[in-house]
């Protein structure tokens, strides 16, 4: 094992959210790249950008969620883990896909940051 930092794909379209989230795990030492929206998050999935954990809502604003985003993880990247937020309880979601795993709303920050890490 190297001691590469993590490579995160933060796709949240709150931008205090997404800001906050973000500076929070580049002070934990995690490489994150941040996007609005699920399009564009699969846009730079389909770039030379390597990413080991996408991490997305459920609910994605413009059309795509992050159901739908997982697909194109798994096509582009499937080499990247996939995890999905939301702040409705898993059984009231869509199923999801068998490789995406699930960290319900509200989380610690601390819970995220295990969630990444694993291997």
């Amino acid at each position: 094992m190297t001691d590469d930092p993590i490579r995160v794909l933060m796709v949240e379209d709150q931008p205090d959210l997404r800001e906050m989230i973000g500076l929070a795990l580049r002070d934990l030492g995690i490489d994150v790249a941040t996007t609005a929206d699920a399009h564009e998050a699969a846009a730079l999935l389909k770039s030379e950008a390597r990413f080991d954990v996408v991490f997305s809502d459920v609910s994605m604003p413009n059309g795509m969620s992050g159901i739908e985003l997982s697909e194109h993880v798994a096509r582009e990247q499937p080499q990247a883990r996939m995890i999905l937020s939301s702040g409705y309880a898993r059984s009231q979601l869509p199923p999801l896909p068998e490789q995406v795993e699930f960290l319900p709303k509200p989380y610690r920050l601390r819970q995220l940051v295990q969630l990444l890490r694993q291997e």
